[in-house]
């Protein structure tokens, strides 16, 4: 049987975080010390699955992406994966056409330095600034779509980054989450919580020297389920939530347009 998943925070609370601006903080501090081994932990980890999750999500938006008009933004972009991959598909789709660069904010100084080494490096069209997910430099209705892979967890405040991203976004735009879930039933549900919870935080940790993979498994496990967060969605003004799940319902990508 299926342990009982633990009660959805208002947003992520690393341990001895009281409040959401120590949550804030603690995020930063943990994020910025595993900069320098997160990609490769990160691959590392997931058997280099992340890299399909992240194109697959890509893919998803390829409508929106076509547009050469089209302002994109992925919000806590770490490294600038999912960006990159958006900007990899917007060229395939564009060809030789001009359009706009795909934008990557996140708070955390040393990841956005890595994300621009490999923009640079792979000649894509992106860009990257620090930004707080929950308080965007973006005009109201400026933005024709916003995703984020595995970092929407992280946000102190759940439901006011969704109000957020519905602020930025156009009437009719769209939002892509893609994030980590414990799959609730199934043969393979026991078999992922104890990898997830045994195997990765002894991993992650004994190469990051940091205790950012202990707090991984904690942080999923207290995030609101695939059904809970598409309710807060449709609460925070999109519409059209569509629930997309792999690898056995460990990674779920929500998508919705703003209504």
């Amino acid at each position: 049987m299926a342990a009982p998943k633990q009660s959805a925070l208002p947003g992520t609370r690393p341990t001895g975080a009281a409040d959401e601006r120590e949550a804030a903080a603690k995020v930063r501090e943990m994020f910025g010390r595993i900069a320098p081994r997160y990609d490769f932990l990160n691959h590392l980890l997931s058997f280099s699955l992340d890299r399909v999750w992240r194109r697959r999500t890509a893919r998803q938006f390829r409508h929106i992406l076509r547009r050469p008009e089209a302002r994109v933004l992925d919000i806590c972009c770490g490294t600038g994966d999912l960006a990159l991959a958006l900007a990899r598909v917007r060229r395939r789709a564009l060809g030789s056409g001009q359009a706009a660069p795909v934008m990557g904010s996140d708070f955390v100084e040393a990841m956005l330095e890595r994300a621009r080494e490999k923009a640079l490096r792979g000649g894509q069209a992106a860009v990257f600034a620090a930004a707080d997910a929950l308080q965007l430099p973006f005009a109201d209705a400026s933005l024709d779509l916003v995703t984020t892979a595995f970092g929407f967890r992280n946000l102190a405040n759940y439901e006011q980054g969704l109000r957020e991203i519905a602020r930025v976004l156009k009437r009719g735009g769209e939002v892509g989450i893609l994030e980590f879930s414990e799959p609730e039933s199934g043969p393979m549900a026991g078999v992922f919580r104890f990898y997830f919870r045994e195997i990765l935080p002894r991993i992650g940790g004994a190469i990051s020297k940091s205790e950012a993979y202990a707090y991984l498994p904690r942080s999923v496990a207290a995030f609101p389920s695939p059904s809970e967060l598409a309710a807060l969605m449709q609460k925070c003004g999109f519409g059209d939530v569509r629930v997309t799940k792999w690898n056995f319902g460990s990674v779920v990508l929500h998508a919705a347009r703003r209504a």
